[in-house]
């Protein structure tokens, strides 16, 4: 759940997951009409996917599904979705399909499902086909774009500082630039701009179910793709078969509390992202600190010495940026750089290290493109703003964003100001959803739902997973004793054991089960994630809560 404004920062979300995203009366935000999100719609008939090899050799299958753009009106305009899928390796033993979303919003599974494919747990891929899809709007799907070109994309990005604006010229050029956003947007494709919402997404994602074959949807949502499997559990609960939601979104928050009240606050401040981000910061440098330079490069030798550093290397970067790093880019290369811990925090204090220096950071080398036909598709903010701004009421008003950064840098550091920034596209955004949902969220589902809470999460906070046990009508929290974004991508051997048992016979983790990391942070590999489990809860399936 982060906007990455470089080409290297989409790569690193498509690599790790990307997650994205930022007082007024006035405010963006769902049609109060429709609020409830849940208003019957006309039966829709599920897509052919005929799958083939992605590309020869590939062990990935492509297809593409032709689904409503309007489920309200399913006779319209039809719009397409970029389909990849897994075969189960194990294929006597295939259970059926587990359905990933990889978050955002704004993340292409076709590309993020294959690139991250090895991260599911090995049961999991012999019993399952994995399958993934890049959701309607984003990626290589029929996709919200607002510039004639690559060249003018890129020409827009440039017009504005990288990360956030520091100093009232740079804030003045900063909502120039998502005036001018917005303006695009609203001529390129309105229709499409109302109809990317993540209650569209929840029933595109049971189309899919149906044409996968399957009678209940197995899910694994991560960050975003938490709330999108929140939202399809509300909208289908009859249909929830096995659901793993990963570094959550508390839907309340991102919804503010389902009101068409103005917000006082950013849909991630409202999260608590920044304090999130914040916390993860000062664990990141005092481990670092606690490091020899030879596991951590930023190491100063103690973890004071080493706050001290980092607070000195940004004070200079402001003064005195070494390159096109002022002390924003910086500041966004941190918080994103603190999503997947290895080798995401090994490589982030080398660059540190290099500003301390005064060096240019060396790029960091990527991973070989995932074997799918458009493995690096067009990524523009303006696929996530359609999401989000469409979604979550945010403030409109420019002003208000400096006091917002203020209190938010108070109480998280540098981080708060990311974060603060982060859906500032919303101020000139023109998409309202057409059809959202905003709740309520504990229908009783067909199965229980588990949910997986990482306890130092630079994104998503571990009290969000906790609202979100507690929202859901029936779920079963399981605590990640970590760092990072996301257990998927930052494993523990224990939380895939109990993910793997979830996912194929339905066994839940006793109440109060709390796994930890395999490797922490700048240390030796161990060889598997230890447990300790608490609560007086059983492992028998049953409806428990936590």
């Amino acid at each position: 759940m982060h906007i990455s404004r470089t080409a290297a920062g989409r790569r690193r979300r498509a690599a790790a997951v990307a997650a994205v995203v930022a007082c007024s009366t006035a405010l963006i935000g769902p049609n109060p009409a429709a609020a409830g999100g849940d208003t019957p719609v006309p039966a829709v008939p599920a897509p052919k996917l005929d799958f083939r090899p992605c590309v020869p050799g590939s062990p990935f299958d492509c297809a593409t599904a032709e689904v409503p753009l309007d489920y309200h009106n399913p006779r319209g305009r039809t719009i397409e979705l970029a389909v990849v899928k897994r075969k189960a390796t194990g294929p006597g033993r295939r259970i059926g399909t587990l359905l990933f979303n990889p978050g955002g919003p704004g993340g292409p599974g076709t590309v993020q499902m294959p690139w991250n494919y090895e991260s599911f747990p090995r049961e999991v891929r012999e019993r399952f086909d994995i399958v993934s899809w890049d959701p309607r709007g984003i990626g290589n799907s029929t996709a919200v774009n607002c510039f004639s070109s690559p060249e003018e994309a890129a020409a827009w990005a440039a017009s504005k500082p990288a990360g956030f604006p520091v100093g009232e010229q740079e804030r003045t050029a900063f909502f120039a630039a998502y005036e001018e956003l917005g303006r695009r947007c609203e001529q390129s494709d309105p229709e499409l701009l109302r109809h990317v919402s993540t209650a569209d997404t929840a029933r595109d994602l049971d189309l899919l179910r149906q044409a996968v074959g399957d009678e209940q949807l197995t899910y694994y949502g991560i960050s975003y793709g938490t709330f999108l499997g929140a939202t399809y559990a509300n909208l289908f609960p009859g249909k929830v078969r096995a659901m793993v939601l990963d570094s959550d979104w508390d839907p309340q928050a991102w919804t503010n509390h389902g009101s068409d009240e103005a917000p006082g606050s950013t849909a991630m401040l409202r999260l608590g992202a920044d304090r999130a981000a914040g916390e993860t910061v000062d664990q990141f440098l005092a481990l670092c600190g606690s490091a020899p330079t030879a596991r951590c490069a930023f190491s100063a030798g103690s973890p004071e010495a080493t706050q001290e550093k980092y607070d000195r290397l940004m004070k200079r970067l402001r003064e005195r940026p070494v390159g096109e790093w002022t002390y924003a880019r910086t500041v966004d290369d941190m918080v994103n750089g603190l999503y997947v811990v290895h080798p995401g925090w090994t490589d982030l204090a080398r660059r540190l290290q290099d500003l301390w220096q005064g060096r240019t950071p060396e790029p960091t080398p990527f991973p070989p493109a995932p074997p799918v036909p458009n493995p690096n598709p067009y990524l523009g903010e303006e696929q996530a703003s359609a999401v989000f701004c469409g979604d979550s009421p945010h403030p409109r008003d420019p002003a208000v964003y400096q006091e917002l950064e203020r209190a938010s840098a108070a109480r998280a550091g540098d981080a708060g100001r990311h974060w603060t920034w982060a859906t500032a596209a919303c101020t000139h955004w023109p998409g309202v959803a057409a059809n959202p949902y905003r709740g309520p969220w504990n229908k009783p589902t067909a199965h229980p739902i588990l949910v997986v809470g990482t306890t130092v999460d630079p994104s998503t906070p571990y009290a969000a997973a906790k609202a979100m046990t507690r929202e859901l009508a029936d779920a079963r929290l399981l605590t990640h004793s970590g760092h990072g974004h996301t257990a998927l991508l930052n494993p523990s051997s224990c939380v895939a054991e109990y993910e793997s048992r979830y996912l194929v016979d339905g066994t839940l983790p006793p109440a109060g089960t709390t796994c930890r990391q395999d490797t922490p942070p700048f240390s030796e590999p161990r060889p598997r994630g230890g447990i300790s489990t608490g609560g007086g809860g059983t492992a028998d399936g049953g409806a428990g809560r936590s």
